[in-house]
C-alpha cells in the first residue's frame, strides 16, 4: 500500500477541463465529478510519490495561500470518497480531521475566509440503457421491460395495457 496519494488515471477515467474546473468521469462507476480549482490541482499532483506535507506546500504556492495540512487532508478525503484515488481507504480511514464546515468556521475565525477549500461534486451519469425512455402502448416491442406498462404482447409485439397482456 502506498503511503502517498495517487490519482486514479488510465482508461477508466476521462478528464475534461471546464473553465477553471476539472470534470472527471469514472467509466466503471458511471459517475461524473466536478473538481473546483483547488481540488483539481490537488488531484493532478497526487502521483504516489508526493507527501501530504509536500502537497500542502505546493497548493499554498500555486494559490498564494498559507494553509495547513487539514485542508489538504480534507481534499484527499473527498477525492478518496469519490474513488478518484488509488487505494482510497487509506486516505479516508487514516485521516480523520475536520469537516469542510468545521474547517471553514475555524478559518473564518483566523481571517482566512477567502481560502479556496477543495470541493468535489459528484453526479451519477446513467448508462445508455438507464437513460432510455419506456415505450408507450401501441409501439412495437420485443420485451415487456421496454414498455411503460411493463407488458409487451407477444402476439402483436406491441406494448399494451396490463389488461391486454398475453404471455
Amino acid at each position: 500500500m502506498s503511503r502517498f496519494p495517487k490519482a486514479r488515471t488510465g482508461e477508466g477515467v476521462l478528464t475534461k477541463s471546464l473553465n477553471d474546473e476539472l470534470i472527471v468521469y469514472d467509466k466503471q462507476r458511471h459517475r461524473a465529478h466536478c473538481l473546483n480549482p483547488t481540488a483539481a490541482a490537488l488531484w493532478q499532483r497526487c502521483d504516489g510519490q508526493t507527501s501530504i506535507a509536500q502537497l500542502t506546500a505546493s497548493q499554498n504556492e500555486s494559490f498564494g495561500l498559507a494553509t495547513e495540512e487539514a485542508v489538504t487532508k480534507l481534499g484527499l478525503r473527498q477525492l478518496a470518497k469519490a474513488h478518484l484515488l488509488e487505494e482510497p481507504r487509506a486516505f479516508v480511514e487514516n485521516s480523520p480531521g475536520l469537516t469542510r464546515r468545521a474547517l471553514l468556521g475555524r478559518l473564518s475565525m483566523s481571517g482566512s475566509i477567502g481560502l479556496l477549500l477543495p470541493l468535489v461534486t459528484t453526479i451519477v451519469a446513467p448508462t445508455a440503457a438507464m437513460a432510455q425512455s419506456c415505450l408507450a402502448n401501441g409501439i412495437p416491442c420485443s420485451t415487456s421491460a421496454q414498455c411503460c406498462s411493463g407488458c409487451c404482447n407477444t402476439g402483436s409485439n406491441k406494448c399494451v395495457g396490463m389488461g391486454n397482456c398475453l404471455p
